[in-house]
């Protein structure tokens, strides 16, 4: 059997971004698309990489915010990458394990839109990646979220990403 050259980044899905003043746009939308996701991932053999990012204002390491959202449950075969950049693959051992696993296409998905997840596709692209965008897999907190959703999907889409919708995804 060959094995999955497909990774599937779950960026900064933590609970102290679900506790913003604002809301995480479309978030119960966006924790089922990310779940089906992994399921599928899971299924086909790929690996899923959850992502936390650190930051002693907001997110610091080890608090109860900084933690996974309750609703995203990593198996052992995961991997878990804890990061303090705004992308996945800088200054961690993402990038490593990634090519130590022969994984060229990632699919990205995570919070927040305009932030860690641009900032992690935009990277990988130029590292070489094959990137898809989960049109409807990632979101933020902003009072224009809507907007900044399409915005990042428009923008990536020209010439970073793939963008697709969740449910087109296979792995």
């Amino acid at each position: 059997m060959t094995p999955n050259t497909t990774a599937l980044l779950v960026i900064d899905v933590q609970r102290g971004l679900f506790e913003k003043t604002i809301p995480i746009y479309k978030a119960d939308e966006l924790l089922d698309n990310i779940q089906a996701l992994i399921a599928r991932a899971h299924r086909a053999g790929a690996l899923v990489v959850y992502v936390q990012h650190a930051s002693k204002a907001v997110l610091p390491e080890g608090s109860e915010g900084w933690q996974l959202h309750p609703r995203l449950k990593p198996l052992k075969k995961d991997l878990v990458v804890h990061k303090s950049r705004p992308s996945a693959l800088e200054g961690t051992p993402l990038d490593e394990a990634l090519k130590a696993r022969k994984i060229g296409r990632l699919v990205i998905t995570g919070l927040v839109s305009h932030g860690c997840v641009r900032a992690t596709c935009v990277d990988a692209q130029a590292r070489g990646y094959d990137v898809i965008l989960v049109e409807d897999g990632h979101s933020n907190y902003n009072k224009h979220a809507a907007q900044v959703v399409a915005e990042v999907n428009a923008r990536l889409a020209d010439g970073v990403a793939k963008v697709r919708a969740a449910r087109a995804i296979r792995f």
